[in-house]
């Protein structure tokens, strides 16, 4: 049985102009919402996520604390779980499936939140990569609905140079012979398999692998490591969807809407959230150096980036105690603050 719920949207208009009928979206909830709904959190799912792959931050006393905070992960489209290319259906499967995009994902969540649970207002928004996307999406087109916003290793708007590793992991699982006429016409083992471990040399640093950090987490190897844990991970998700949640990454941008009509700086001066800008000090695609910049823009920002040679999943840090610490005293801190 499943451990999650779907949330009915029914004819859901997308940001480009599609409307998708009876769309979906999956959700799961932990905690106790308080009867003046004041401790809502919302935490989105990241790339090829779904609830089950981030759930760990959530319970009591964890970075995400169930004995104070009532925790709302909306899986988004493109997942497997939400509405996505593999069970949207005719006429739209077949590689004919709709552009998403984050706006469509959040105002999904709007819903839900308003809906099902009656919350207007979030205590927090919370997410690591995409989910960090998303988050930022909140900050700038719902300001008066977000008290607190805490974006992990994402970004407002992709980068250019982001764009270039987007394009050739999309490249290398589009180079599997089952690609044809814009989908999968079957399981694309050898594209996913690429995929992990092109993902593998971009997601952790090179210090983590000058230092065979792997080797302390089970692997026996670096083609253990690589086999098991990267190439594994993909394995498990449908190759479409994969895709489908690729074009939302590369087109992410909080200024892509009529709101801000492609004003970046207005887009980030309007986030009013006490906001923690949070990125690993070694992710290769979401850089630091990046996210500071955007920091600067946000008139409540605190810039404070992850001392870690974890990479990317400096920011997901099941394996690594010390940047699991830093995370959640840093949340603690952004909440009772």
């Amino acid at each position: 049985m499943p451990d999650y719920e779907f949330f009915d949207l029914g004819a859901f208009e997308l940001q480009r102009g599609i409307t998708v009928p009876g769309a979906k979206l999956a959700y799961k909830t932990y905690g106790t919402l308080a009867d003046d709904r004041s401790n809502a959190v919302l935490y989105p799912t990241s790339f090829g996520a779904h609830h089950t792959d981030i759930e760990w931050v959530i319970g009591p006393g964890h970075i995400l604390d169930t004995d104070r905070y009532f925790v709302v992960i909306p899986n988004m489209f493109g997942n497997g779980l939400s509405t996505s290319p593999s069970n949207i259906g005719e006429p739209f499967e077949k590689g004919r499936w709709p552009e998403f995009t984050h706006w469509d994902n959040i105002h999904a969540q709007k819903r839900l939140l308003e809906e099902v649970f009656g919350v207007e207002k979030l205590a927090l928004v919370y997410g690591w990569s995409m989910g960090a996307q998303q988050a930022l999406h909140w900050g700038a087109i719902f300001p008066d609905r977000v008290e607190r916003l805490c974006a992990v290793c994402g970004s407002a708007r992709t980068s250019p140079h982001n764009k270039v590793f987007l394009d050739g992991v999309r490249s290398t699982l589009q180079a599997d012979p089952n690609w044809r006429d814009g989908h999968f016409a079957d399981r694309p083992v050898r594209g996913l398999r690429a995929m992990g471990r092109v993902y593998a040399g971009w997601a952790m640093s090179q210090s983590f692998y000058r230092e065979h950090l792997y080797l302390q987490h089970g692997f026996t190897s670096l083609e253990d490591y690589l086999v098991r844990a990267w190439e594994a991970n993909y394995l498990r998700r449908d190759a479409d969807n994969l895709l489908a949640m690729l074009d939302v990454w590369t087109r992410s941008d909080i200024s892509d809407n009529d709101i801000y009509n492609g004003d970046f700086d207005a887009a980030l001066g309007a986030i009013t959230a006490k906001t923690l800008i949070m990125p690993g000090r070694t992710d290769l695609y979401f850089t630091p150096e990046d996210s500071e910049a955007e920091a600067a823009r946000i008139p409540s920002a605190d810039f404070r980036p992850i001392e870690s040679i974890w990479g990317h999943r400096a920011g997901n840090p099941i394996e690594c105690d010390e940047d699991r610490t830093f995370l959640r005293d840093a949340v603690h801190g952004l909440l009772a603050g």
